[in-house]
């Protein structure tokens, strides 16, 4: 199997109970500190005691009172947050473009609605709007907050805030409604082929000492996080990769640690962390059920980003997968 597990020494494939797999993974309840490397590519300098102590497993009583607000705040430095990604696909158009809805897990069970993607139709290449009404999935709304684009190849995707494109409305190119760029994604072919585990760089601005993030607002291409990234001038970015999974024997699958919050295999599974610090989990990403999935983030990213890596993830790409 080229699947990725969600454990290392018990898989979903064995006959092991699904409970036995989420007690056993649930066992370590925190991630060790960031070290400071973690920020070597931020804006310095960056005072030490800015760094987290630990990330415990738990979600936070955040307050979601502006979801708008909220989608472009980044994760407090000392919590991960945890939330539940579900895929609607009924009905015969929704086959072809189901709508993802997410939620953040609050400590008493219940769930906050935090917004909505859906992928357009008729786009030459791969479009995703994103939006805090579940039901407008639209660009003329109010609750449009952003969205993911690819390239034609569908290996390439780059996040933006609700801002104008600067090439559709020269005018503004001077002005702050010139939209921001948030993230971008790179998926690479795996060194098996065409299956197995594939290979994700994701590039996000670098925060400030106030944990403000840096403002990314290209006027041209060669301004993108795409661009500066290949350019290698990364200068107030933060360069993250998706962990290695590791070859299990046993089970002869590649297996990720994910601490109880995923239970199936998939090849989609996925971690992100710093080439500095794979201890630290940014963002993980795995299969819960068929059409539920969960999505965890802490500092620096925000709930709009770790949404949109998510759902290139699941864009079809024949490139790479």
């Amino acid at each position: 199997s080229s699947r990725i597990n969600p454990g290392f020494n018990c898989t979903v494939q064995m006959a092991v109970s699904v409970q036995g797999i989420v007690q056993f993974m649930s066992e370590k309840k925190s991630f060790p500190p960031i070290s400071s490397s973690f920020f070597s590519l931020l804006p310095s300098p960056y005072p030490s005691h800015f760094l987290p102590v630990s990330v415990p497993q738990v979600t936070t009583p955040v307050s979601v009172e502006d979801l708008e607000k909220f989608a472009l705040h980044p994760a407090p430095r000392d919590t991960t947050i945890q939330c539940r990604i579900t895929r609607d696909r009924r009905g015969v158009e929704k086959g072809m473009y189901p709508t993802y809805y997410l939620h953040m897990e609050k400590e008493d069970g219940k769930r906050v609605f935090l917004m909505a993607g859906r992928k357009r139709k008729k786009c030459k290449t791969s479009n995703y709007l994103i939006s805090i009404d579940p039901t407008e999935l639209s660009r003329d709304t109010d609750s449009y907050i952003g969205k993911l684009r690819s390239n034609v190849l569908g290996t390439k995707f780059t996040v933006f805030d609700d801002g104008d494109n600067p090439d559709k409305k020269p005018f503004v190119k001077e002005c702050e409604s010139v939209r921001q760029e948030l993230a971008a994604i790179c998926y690479e072919k795996n060194v098996l082929g065409f299956k197995g585990p594939r290979k994700m760089t994701v590039i996000i601005p670098g925060m400030m000492e106030n944990d403000e993030r840096v403002c990314i607002r290209p006027k041209s291409d060669i301004e993108s996080l795409l661009s500066r990234y290949e350019n290698g001038n990364t200068d107030n970015l933060v360069c993250l990769m998706n962990k290695s999974p590791s070859w299990n024997e046993q089970t002869q699958s590649y297996v990720l640690n994910f601490h109880g919050r995923v239970t199936q295999a998939s090849v989609k599974n996925f971690q992100i962390v710093h080439p500095d610090n794979e201890d630290y989990i940014v963002m993980q990403f795995g299969r819960v059920a068929e059409d539920v999935f969960s999505m965890d983030y802490s500092f620096p990213m925000c709930p709009l980003q770790a949404f949109a890596i998510t759902l290139s993830s699941f864009d079809g790409k024949l490139a790479c997968e």
